[in-house]
């Protein structure tokens, strides 16, 4: 009877394991097959291509490939800014939530939730207009108090960008730490109070420290995403091609070998190095973080 109710409560994951398996295991296994061989043209490229094993070079190649190497640097490098930032925004919203009355708070996390139920394309488009200097009004109010800023300048792209993905983000980080602060006794509360604590030192002796699995938790997602950042960088290169190169991030790079230069095999050597990086930059950052909140 027990093996039974087993089986039948198995079934039930059945289209979860089938979805895993054809829309992810396959995939990934069919890239990791693809950056084991090298496409080679046949005489003067007549006779068509060949594909032939070539072992680990491909891995090799994007080891030492300056361009691969170098947007994963950059990206690396804006991450240790942006990251941050937004993570303060989303905790300092959080922590105003927390103080407001509940029907106060569910109006608030919905206003700070559009941003983040917008399609990231979309707001990229919108955010594109809205820095253009033709047809955006951020231009000419900057102007009226003395700026003369290009978003789109090579000085001006990181930030632009960075505030882009803050004002996508805060929404859904300010949740995740909201929904921990809900989870700490309110009477720590009042019994710092009856002690004289300040709301600021509430915060940040009993607030703060509470929430600090959330804070790795939305650290470690935000980046994940941090190094799969393509659309953004890829509508400002429509606007500043000479900014924003086809070798700005990772998976531009990534994009323009498969589909620009057909070179399928190394976009897909690529795509597993990338991935392996993401996973071992996300399980240091994990064990280191989880130390520290133990």
């Amino acid at each position: 009877m027990i093996r039974s109710l087993r089986w039948k409560g198995a079934a039930f994951t059945v289209p979860f394991q089938l979805g895993f398996v054809l829309l992810y295991l396959l995939p990934i296994g069919y890239a990791v097959y693809q950056s084991l061989y090298r496409s080679q043209s046949s005489g003067l490229g007549l006779g068509g291509t060949t594909d032939t094993f070539a072992g680990l070079d491909n891995y090799r190649q994007g080891l030492t490939d300056p361009a691969f190497m170098g947007s994963m640097l950059r990206v690396a490098l804006f991450a240790c800014v942006q990251i941050p930032v937004m993570l303060t925004v989303s905790l300092a919203l959080a922590l105003f939530l927390d103080t407001l009355t509940a029907r106060a708070a569910g109006r608030f996390r919905l206003f700070l939730l559009v941003p983040y139920m917008i399609p990231g394309i979309v707001a990229a488009i919108v955010w594109v207009n809205l820095y253009s200097p033709d047809v955006g009004p951020l231009t000419p109010l900057g102007r009226l108090f003395g700026f003369d800023w290009n978003f789109f300048a090579p000085s001006m792209v990181w930030p632009s960008i960075g505030n882009l993905l803050t004002w996508g983000g805060i929404g859904y980080n300010m949740m995740i730490i909201y929904s921990a602060l809900q989870g700490v006794p309110r009477e720590l509360f009042e019994a710092a109070r009856l002690d004289g604590a300040s709301e600021i030192r509430i915060a940040r002796s009993i607030k703060i420290p509470h929430v600090r699995g959330a804070l790795v938790l939305t650290a470690l997602l935000s980046i994940i995403h941090m190094l799969q950042i393509f659309n953004e960088p890829a509508l400002f290169r429509r606007v500043t091609p000479q900014t924003v190169t086809d070798s700005f991030t990772p998976i531009m790079i990534i994009y323009n070998q498969a589909f620009n230069a057909n070179n399928y095999n190394y976009a897909a050597a690529l795509s597993v190095l990338l991935a392996l990086i993401l996973g071992i930059a996300s399980f240091l950052f994990y064990r280191i973080t989880s130390r520290e909140v133990d």
